[in-house]
């Protein structure tokens, strides 16, 4: 059984979008007098709050005569915007993450719902409090048999409506077992590079159009903040941003589809792609390659169709190091694309030489696994 979310686009009546916008309302404020609460009772009384304080204070809200409109939205989504709020500190405590952030209206906002607050019924959504089905963009089907589980109603910052569905498939998906095995070195000019010497190009979605981003971001710097033509800047802005998200997202879905669908093991380097972007002439590059999604849908799209991945430690000298005889070179500037070995005199492609030492050491540290030994024994350094 595979857990997955299908999102599909739809629009609101004028009924339906008045009840959302007062539903992501109500989530955001209650997610913000929470996490003021909790920050409070730190700095002031060094006490932690959890979710459990934060559900009986929503309850004494409500009582408020000032905050009784949130009796008019359903209440699920006011508590599973306290649950967001507890995964917030828990990866905060954890090192994961930063500490929480306040919820802005700009950011358009989302509201989760889970199976008492929702009825699916002959292929509609019915949202509590709403008589109508939601007028959703069926762009495909459900599987036969799911039902959704939990659904997350979202509005973006370009203001757009999608709704995502999580549900349960209980198919067999895993695809027809194949001998190819691949090693990708990922990159800014090309976007990876394969051990068969093949490279995908990097589309540069963000460089398209950043001139036009620019002009638009240029002219909302201009315009009065809170005024009618600020909003429609801000707009305009905020398409431009969904356009270049869109595109950069459907592109690395084609790609990673492509690869599990003809390997059976794909190797990767482990990249801290957080650390790299904060290389300020690298950043907005290494962004737009959008390596940390692409390497996280291999994982789950691995998993889902039976192929295997495997990751090599990021410090593996992959591009230093000659293929052909194994000496490593003690510098390579990144301006350098082609060289040439000095034990050996072989040729190298940088980045082909590079995969092809990824896919060697994602091999060495799978083998004694296969074979049931220690893959501690036999990592790489």
């Amino acid at each position: 059984m595979v857990e997955k979310a299908y999102k599909f686009r739809f629009y609101p009546t004028k009924q339906q979008e008045s009840l959302l916008r007062r539903t992501l309302g109500c989530v955001r404020l209650i997610y913000n007098k929470a996490l003021t609460a909790r920050t409070q009772a730190w700095y002031e009384k060094q006490e932690r709050v959890g979710y459990k304080q934060t559900s009986a204070m929503l309850t004494n809200w409500k009582k408020q005569q000032d905050l009784d409109f949130l009796c008019e939205v359903s209440s699920v989504p006011l508590q599973q915007g306290l649950r967001h709020l507890q995964t917030a500190f828990t990866n905060f405590f954890s090192g994961r993450t930063k500490y929480p952030n306040f919820k802005k209206k700009r950011n358009g906002g989302s509201a989760e719902f889970t199976k008492s607050a929702f009825k699916w019924k002959e292929g509609q959504v019915y949202l509590a409090k709403c008589a109508e089905p939601l007028p959703i963009r069926w762009s495909r089907q459900l599987p036969p048999g799911c039902v959704p589980s939990t659904i997350t109603i979202k509005l973006d910052p370009s203001g757009r409506w999608s709704v995502s569905l999580r549900v349960n498939d209980t198919r067999n998906l895993s695809l027809k077992s194949v001998t190819k095995q691949v090693g990708i070195d990922l990159g800014i000019t090309s976007l990876l590079t394969t051990s068969d010497g093949e490279k995908f190009a990097n589309p540069k979605n963000h460089y398209k159009l950043h001139k036009k981003l620019r002009l638009a971001q240029k002219s909302l710097s201009r315009k009065t903040k809170g005024s009618n033509n600020y909003q429609k800047a801000r707009l305009k802005v905020a398409r431009i941003h969904a356009k270049i998200k869109d595109s950069r997202l459907d592109y690395t879905h084609k790609l990673t589809t492509q690869l599990i669908r003809e390997n059976q093991t794909i190797v990767v380097e482990d990249l801290a792609v957080k650390n790299m972007v904060k290389n300020h002439k690298l950043a907005r590059a290494i962004s737009d390659a959008n390596w940390g999604k692409l390497v996280r849908q291999l994982e789950y799209k691995a998993d889902w169709y039976g192929r295997e991945l495997i990751k090599i430690d990021r410090y593996f000298p992959s591009s230093k190091r000659c293929f052909n005889c194994g000496h490593i070179v003690e510098k390579l500037p990144l301006n350098i694309r082609e060289w040439d070995c000095p034990e050996c005199a072989a040729h190298h492609d940088r980045d082909i030489n590079a995969s092809k030492n990824i896919l060697a050491a994602g091999l060495a540290v799978s083998a004694p696994v296969a074979h049931g030994g220690n893959p501690q024994d036999r990592a790489v350094s």
